[in-house]
């Protein structure tokens, strides 16, 4: 949600949807099958011992046993690979001012980007 490329980026995402994400459950443009694969996706991030029958039976509600295990899949490859990256540093490619860890989310992208571009000195 941090990072994202306004140039290219693909049709139909927009920023006020990626900002939606902070608060599905608020979110007008999201479905009840979307919010619910969120939710798991936001506890698999951040508390992924919370994730119980409730959580499953929820997602069971909009998707298959088969699409739950791809969105586990999903979810573990993203949150892999976004630790490995920080490790790494891997901002070569990022402005300065979306560099600093903790400084940046969706909801102050904007002001990020418009610090990066400013002239200095």
């Amino acid at each position: 949600m941090a990072v994202r490329y306004p140039e290219g980026v693909e049709e139909g995402l927009t920023e006020e949807l990626v900002c939606s994400l902070e608060q599905p459950d608020e979110s007008p443009d999201l479905t009840d099958g979307e919010r619910a694969a969120l939710r798991f996706a936001d506890l698999f991030a951040t508390d992924h011992l919370r994730i119980d029958d409730v959580v499953h039976d929820d997602l069971r509600r909009y998707y298959t046993e088969d699409q739950l295990v791809e969105i586990g899949l999903i979810c573990a490859i993203s949150v892999g690979i976004g630790r490995l990256a920080a490790t790494w540093h891997v901002v070569d490619h990022v402005p300065d001012a979306l560099q600093a860890p903790g400084q940046v989310a969706p909801w102050n992208i904007d002001a990020a980007l418009a610090s990066a571009a400013a002239p200095t000195g």
